[in-house]
């Protein structure tokens, strides 16, 4: 966020605009403008805010950062307009006045420069007086009183009152109230309607049910439009959004500027200018707009699922610090396979054939049960892939007892990281192969650390994500890695460089001279050793030290969300306790014999009181559900083994604002539908479903032809 040093300017705008309360918005900017992080603010300064969320902080920073993209422009226009000598006090005082970056366009809009327009044609060759004239009605005759704009550029009375015409159609779709009847128009009734480009019709077969549409905009679902704007994009097809009834806008306009005629002549000259303003000026103005605001909130919508899919993916249980064995699914080529440390570290790798053509699987079984004694396995990963349940089925012969933990792993984004300078770097002798097995593996152990290695947009757990405005997107997705980076923590001295970069306060060079610092010197044993590491000064150390985790440490508050400014109240309670911090930290009697109320200072009150009583209970607790284990039905393995009314369990893959995709172990994931998920009526489907939840679904249609299977989770 970039220094403001006027930020009272915005703090009564943004409290409004937000309903929180006026200190509370004062303290947020000023933390945010001084360098504080969300995640800092959120945890460790719930004094200054009221106790706000990462959320309504979020919306504090981004409204603050709209207001001042508006004062930007303001100023530009002020600018613009005194140069041209037209600002008089009362335009700068409407202009300065005004916070909606539309009202100011529109106002801005008489003054904009223009391309040569007909009315600044008619302009020059002297209509402008005609023109007025006609407006005030103060002509009788306008026959007569156009012969006398007549000159060598204007032949005819009819050439001057067409020019007088373009003159007034510019003014009336250049004024701020007939701009905004057009607006309400298209709000309230603008119908979007579709036709096929002639000869794309077997281009755009996946676009079929969009060659001939007409919808209103109001009921139209963020994901459709989406997918029109993309046909229309791909050249499929043709888009035109209009109001339905355009005359009832125009007679609204036409009122504003005909009540002041007394002349049925000037009445019809206005009307006909009027006409030509809404057909020609307004409507295409207007529908570019309204376009660009659906497409905004359209954008809106798919980002949100996004976010939410992304962040559920992300605080995915982790199985922990476990030695796995990781398989890359594959027939012809074989499986790839890993051995991992509970580091994640690479231990070994081979491949195995126990599928077609090989078909070696007593071969297979062997190899991984001596590696899986060799290097004391505890589970084993299977990405979803190609040749995924054949391979698990395989695996789970390794084990007679049943005891050997065996998971199906997502792949998706795996191949991108396996090429990246990222895998390349960490394998330097490996082929894309082996880093993709390793990252398979990886995610089963912990799935943010290892897909903060890759692109976002690469999961493949989004809407439309390709479509979005990509900078929008970006950064939303950036804030969901940096907030579950955090609510989860860090171990300093195992974190890759990618991980460390999402945490408060540090970003890519810090991240990499703490993994330098931590190369050359060892392990860190203690928070205060970050203070060594290059580059690393007291705002970053403030902002990074609570969501850094030293295991082992000699001061236990190191390995927990404690931040080390109030590391003395804890160690007052401890002294006042006649006790260890660590004992503090064992003895639930001790802490419940603490009153907290005796500890507050006039910078900690009882909600950081309250937080650090809860983290003395559980230093460093992972927020993250516990990983359970789960089997596809047997026998049901492809698409054709698939019947309707089939009862089978599945894992959700992908959310979306018409349903949800569940795997069901057959190469194919199912869709339930939005209107399928519950018996009662659904809103959110994050209310009913999350990422990875295991489910039973009924299967409800199975299109053999399209590759497509309709499930539903109703009883």
């Amino acid at each position: 966020m970039a220094q403001d040093n006027n930020v009272e300017r915005y703090v009564k705008l943004v409290s409004t605009g937000l309903g929180i309360s006026i200190d509370s918005v004062r303290n947020t900017l000023l933390l945010l403008v001084e360098g504080a992080t969300v995640p800092f603010i959120s945890r460790y300064r719930k004094e200054r805010t009221g106790g706000l969320d990462e959320v309504k902080i979020g919306e504090i920073k981004d409204l603050h950062a709209k207001y001042q993209e508006v004062d930007a422009r303001r100023q530009t226009i002020l600018k613009t307009i005194g140069d041209q000598g037209k600002l008089t006090s009362e335009l700068e005082r409407q202009i300065n006045d005004t916070w909606d970056m539309t009202k100011l366009e529109d106002i801005y809009l008489p003054y904009k420069p223009k391309r040569k327009t007909r009315a600044a044609k008619a302009r020059e060759n002297g209509l402008e007086g005609l023109a007025n004239a006609i407006m005030l009605g103060r002509v009788k005759d306008v026959q007569v009183e156009a012969e006398r704009y007549t000159n060598d550029n204007v032949p005819t009375a009819e050439d001057a009152l067409q020019g007088a015409r373009d003159i007034i159609a510019e003014v009336v779709s250049e004024d701020n109230t007939a701009r905004d009847i057009v607006r309400v128009a298209f709000k309230n009734t603008a119908q979007l309607k579709t036709k096929v480009v002639k000869g794309k019709e077997a281009e755009g077969d996946k676009f079929s049910d969009y060659f001939e549409l007409a919808e209103s905009m109001t009921r139209m679902p963020a994901h459709r439009l989406l997918a029109i704007r993309r046909a229309e994009n791909e050249g499929i097809i043709k888009v035109q959004v209009a109001p339905r009834d355009k005359e009832s806008a125009i007679s609204r306009i036409e009122r504003n500027y005909t009540r002041m005629q007394n002349s049925r002549t000037t009445a019809e000259q206005v009307k006909l200018a009027i006409d030509d303003a809404y057909d020609r000026l307004l409507e295409p103005s207007i529908e570019t707009e309204y376009s660009a605001q659906t497409k905004y909130d359209a954008d809106t919508e798919a980002i949100r699922v996004f976010r939410e899919n992304l962040r559920q993916l992300l605080l995915a249980a982790p199985l922990g610090a476990q030695r796995v064995l990781a398989l890359d699914p594959g027939f012809r080529t074989g499986c790839k396979v890993v051995c991992l440390d509970e580091h994640g570290s690479l231990l070994y790798h081979t491949v195995v054939y126990p599928h077609l053509p090989h078909k070696d699987e007593e071969g297979a079984l062997n190899t991984l049960r001596t590696l899986i004694k060799k290097y004391n396995i505890e589970a084993v990963a299977i990405g979803n892939g190609t040749a995924s349940r054949e391979t698990e089925e395989v695996a789970r012969k390794i084990d007679a007892t049943g005891k050997l933990k065996i998971f199906v792993v997502s792949e998706d984004g795996a191949s991108i990281y396996s090429a990246s300078k990222v895998a390349r770097d960490e394998f330097p002798n490996e082929d894309v192969t082996v880093r993709g097995a390793v990252s398979i593996g990886r995610r089963l152990m912990d799935p943010l650390a290892e897909l903060v290695k890759i692109d976002p947009k690469s999961i493949g757990v989004g809407q439309y994500q390709h479509d979005v405005d990509q900078g929008r997107l970006k950064s939303a997705l950036d804030e969901v890695v940096v907030s579950c980076v955090n609510s989860v923590g860090v171990d300093v001295n195992t974190a890759s460089k990618e991980l460390l970069t999402y945490v408060s306060g540090l970003g890519p060079q810090l991240a990499q001279n703490i993994v330098d610092y931590r190369a050359e010197n060892g392990a860190f044993t203690s928070r205060a050793q970050l203070k060594k590491v290059s580059r690393l000064g007291a705002k970053a150390y403030e902002q990074c030290a609570g969501f850094l985790r030293i295991r082992g440490a000699e001061n236990p508050l190191d390995n927990s969300a404690v931040h080390p400014e109030v590391y003395s109240i804890v160690q007052q309670m401890a002294k006042d306790s006649k006790c260890t911090v660590k004992d503090l930290m064992e003895s639930a009697e001790r802490r419940k014999a603490i009153n907290v109320h005796k500890y507050v200072t006039d910078t900690v009150g009882l909600p950081t009181l309250t937080d650090i009583m809860s983290e003395l209970e559980k230093p460093g607790r992972d927020p993250r559900e516990k990983l359970e284990e789960f089997q596809f039905a047997e026998g049901i393995n492809t698409v054709d083994d698939l019947r309707e009314g089939m009862r089978l369990p599945g894992i959700v893959t992908n959310i979306t604002a018409f349903g949800a995709f569940v795997d069901i172990g057959v190469h194919q994931d199912g869709l339930v539908h939005i209107s399928a998920i519950s018996n009662s009526f659904v809103k959110d489907i994050n209310s009913v479903v999350k990422l990875h939840q295991h489910v039973m679904v009924t299967v409800v249609g199975v299109d053999r032809k399209r590759n497509r299977i309709s499930l539903s989770m109703k009883d």
